[in-house]
This record gives structure tokens, C-alpha cells and sequence, in this order.
């Protein structure tokens, strides 16, 4: 993590000290949040809409902050802790990250798409892991605030830093971009999420290709070739552009896939003697390990090693995690987000999988898809077979449009739409048994891991 005195820091902030005579302070990490302060720290306090994080200066420094940021327009300044004063705490925190990744001989690698940047992530760092010191962002931070912490949360010796860029609007990825410079970039794919902000396919587009604001000129774009929204944008320019995707003409593409219960192998065209394997299920993943793939040869990582890595792969939680639960169920837990591309593919895995007495879904509602939110889960209700899933639970308001979709194809009797969670846990304890296999799959808001906790 950081280690710079306070002088430094001010240079990089374009701050002013508030007292001279604490030019050599040591900072030691940085914190936004005193809750989670350790000693040594500089605290930012962020100025939201609903909170003020000047508030708790002083609760920092008890809590064994070493100094801390403040904004100019703040009243009160308190004394007894090292102040920097900076224009914007935000902007500063966005600054002092920028510095000092530039500052690290550590490259990093930038990776967005509107699904799997986080498995991608993963990918990433396990193949890179196996030659390089490598750090990737953990959990959310991926947004304005958290990829700044996460960047001075790297260590002096890191050699290669793996980061997560995720948006709420136009303009942030952009923002992201620039302060990381990445040298080599991945857009996993064109999806749904955010066409409530963005309008269409095409803004969404738009506002993930902002991720080459910082590539450099001979930085390495890595995009799903599949997606002519993406294909068109890399005509003429500067930086290198590699495809991955389902079939020739991408650069990378499978071969040959094999669907087991604890994963699935494959392999890709130029590699057709090796046999890879990855440790999560369903076909799309494969698009996120070719990506992967190419990123490990980008920075010459040996084939060998590249197997290894996806082989030892451990992927965040509740992203196509396969569980043993109780009386012998299966759970497919899928619940961390959803949108109707990545609903598609956990249904068409699951349909794929064999060996399973019921194969079951339980979903929820997709969120932020904006005017045609009521379509697109009716949609996706209607396209799930009828000869492959046994039962389909729904939950939420939304997740009515799925049963209703569902019920084109369905029985009424194989179709059930609840607004309770708890009724709806009742009923799938009634229905699922030992042999039994259940997707559980949701946007993040709709908690549907509750489902899962009581199945497993």
C-alpha cells in the first residue's frame, strides 16, 4: 500500500498543508471510511449527498489516522491532526491514485463489459499470477471511488495490477481509464445493464469503449469479436485490437467443449493439443477465458502456466457457484446480479446439464433495464424450455412478466410466481429433492442468496 510522507502527498494533490511542520509525517494506507481506519492512515473524508465525511475527522484520528484531507469550502477545520487542504477530497483521492500507480513499475490492465468483468477478473489474475506478482480489485471497487483505493492499495513490489471498471452513467469509465493508463484492456461484451441511464445497446456500447481513454498507442484492447457494436469501433485505430468469440474469423475461439459437473474443458484453435479446463460452469465462461488466454500471451505467460492458472482459477462468490446443499439439492448459485444476456446463458446451462432428476430455476427481478424492463423478462420467461426445466419459481414484481412468459410454454402447475421469499423457499423445499438441481439467479437487489442460504 502507499507509504509517502505528507509533503509528497501534497505535491501529487496540488494541496496546501495546513502546518509546515508536517512535511515528514508518514502516510500509511488510505481509508474513506473510519470504521475500517488503521493506524497510519490518510482519511478522505467524501462529501456525498445524504453524508459528509468531514464529520468524522476527528473520529479518524482517535481511530489512528495519521493525517487527513479537507476540503477547502469546509468550515472548522480541526486541529490536532495533520490537515492537507485540497480543492475536491474526491478528485484528490482520484489524483493521489493516478500518481501513484505512475509512480510503481506495475502496468495495469483495465477490464469493463456489461457481463463477467468480475469472473474475467479472476481469470485474469490466476493466469498472470502464475509468472507475476499480481493484485486485482477485490469485491466492488470498481467505480470512482473504490479503483483509486484499490490502486493505493497496491504493493511497492506489485507487477501487475488487475482492475474491474464499472459505471453508473456516461463518463465514469472514461475517468477510470485515465487513472489507471492501462496497457492492455478487455470489454467482455454488450449486455442490457444500464439501458434505463443509457437509452440503447449502442450508449451502452459507447460508455464501455471508454475504456480506451488511457490505452496508450501500442496498449492491447482485448473485445468479444461476436459484437459488432464493439468490431466496428476498432477499425483504424491506433492500438493493437485482439477478438476472442464463438468462431472463426476471432482471434481466439473454441474448438471443442466438454460440459462436466465440476466445469467445463475446452480447446481453442493454434492450441488444439491442449486441453484446458476451468473450474466453473457454462459455455459463456469460456468467452471470459479466452479472454483471459489472451492476456496471458499479451504478456507472455507460457501455455503451460496459462492451463494452470485456469485449472487452480477461484472465482467470487455468487457468480455460477456450484453447491452441494442439504437432502442431496444441487444449487447453481447465481445471485449476485442479472441482466437478460446473462439470464439466457445460466438458463441454457443448466438446461445443458445432465445427470439431474428436476432441474429447477429460481429467478428474480433485472434491474435497471429501463422502458422495456417488462418485455425483456417476458422474454426470457417465454424462452425457457419446457422439456429440459421441470419448474420455474419467480420473485419480485418483475419476475411475474417471467411466469407469465414462462406459462406460453408451461403448465400453470409448473410455474410459480411469488412476491414473499419465504413462500417461495417453503414451496421449492416441497418440490426439490435429492438428485434435484436449482439455478438461483437474480439482479443484486433482490438478495436471492437468502434463497440459496436455505437450501444449502
Amino acid at each position: 500500500m502507499i507509504k509517502r510522507n505528507f509533503k509528497d502527498i501534497a505535491i501529487w494533490v496540488n494541496g496546501e498543508l495546513a502546518d509546515k511542520e508536517n512535511n515528514s509525517v508518514k502516510i500509511t494506507g488510505v481509508s474513506t471510511d473510519t470504521r475500517t481506519i488503521k493506524e497510519g492512515n490518510l482519511y478522505v473524508p467524501i462529501v456525498g449527498e445524504n453524508f459528509n465525511g468531514h464529520d468524522f475527522v476527528e473520529t479518524a484520528a482517535a481511530n489512528g489516522a495519521a493525517g487527513a484531507l479537507w476540503q477547502r469550502n469546509q468550515p472548522n477545520p480541526p486541529s490536532g491532526l495533520p490537515l492537507l487542504f485540497v480543492e475536491d477530497t474526491l478528485l484528490a483521492l482520484q489524483d493521489l491514485a493516478e500518481h501513484y500507480l505512475g509512480d510503481l513499475p506495475a502496468k495495469a490492465i483495465g477490464i469493463t463489459g456489461s457481463n463477467g468483468k468480475t469472473t474475467t477478473k479472476d481469470m485474469v489474475t490466476s493466469v498472470l499470477s502464475t509468472t507475476y506478482k499480481v493484485q486485482k480489485t477485490e469485491g466492488n471497487y470498481n467505480n470512482h471511488i473504490g479503483l483509486p483505493l484499490t490502486i493505493l492499495a497496491l504493493e511497492e513490489d506489485t507487477e501487475i495490477a488487475v482492475l474491474e471498471m464499472g459505471m453508473s452513467g456516461r463518463g465514469e469509465i472514461e475517468l477510470l481509464s485515465k487513472i489507471a493508463k492501462p496497457e492492455a484492456a478487455i470489454i467482455t461484451n454488450i449486455g442490457e445493464s444500464h439501458l434505463q441511464d443509457l437509452g440503447s445497446r449502442e450508449g451502452i456500447s459507447e460508455a464501455k469503449f471508454e475504456i480506451t481513454a488511457g490505452l496508450p498507442e501500442n496498449g492491447t484492447l482485448v473485445i468479444h469479436g461476436d459484437e459488432p457494436l464493439l468490431t466496428e469501433k476498432v477499425v483504424n485505430t491506433p492500438y493493437k485490437v485482439v477478438t476472442f468469440g464463438s468462431s472463426s474469423p476471432n482471434d481466439y475461439y473454441p474448438v471443442q467443449v466438454e460440459q462436466k459437473s465440476d466445469g467445463t474443458f475446452f480447446t481453442i484453435n493454434g492450441e488444439s493439443e491442449t486441453k484446458f479446463f476451468i473450474p466453473v460452469l457454462g459455455k459463456h465462461n469460456i468467452n471470459n477465458a479466452l479472454a483471459a488466454i489472451a492476456i496471458g500471451q499479451r504478456f507472455d505467460v507460457p501455455a503451460a502456466a496459462i492451463k494452470k492458472g485456469l485449472k487452480s482459477l477461484k472465482i467470487t462468490g455468487m457468480r455460477t457457484e456450484l453447491i452441494q446443499g442439504k437432502d442431496g439439492i444441487t444449487v447453481i448459485n447465481d445471485a449476485y446480479n442479472a441482466s437478460p444476456t446473462s439470464m439466457k446463458a445460466a438458463i441454457e446451462l443448466l438446461q445443458d446439464l445432465n445427470g439431474y432428476k428436476k432441474k429447477i430455476v429460481v429467478l428474480g427481478d433485472m434491474l435497471e433495464l429501463g422502458d422495456n424492463e417488462s418485455t425483456f423478462h417476458f422474454e426470457t420467461g417465454e424462452g425457457i424450455d419446457t422439456d429440459k426445466i421441470s419448474h420455474v419459481f419467480t420473485f419480485g414484481k418483475l419476475g411475474r412478466k417471467i411466469a407469465e412468459g414462462a406459462k406460453v410454454n408451461f403448465p400453470n402447475e409448473r410455474v410459480h410466481a411469488y412476491d414473499d421469499k419465504q413462500e417461495l423457499i417453503s414451496k421449492l423445499k416441497e418440490i426439490a429433492g435429492d438428485g434435484d438441481i436449482v439455478l438461483v439467479k437474480g439482479s443484486r437487489g433482490m438478495k436471492l442468496e437468502e434463497v440459496v442460504n436455505e437450501l444449502t
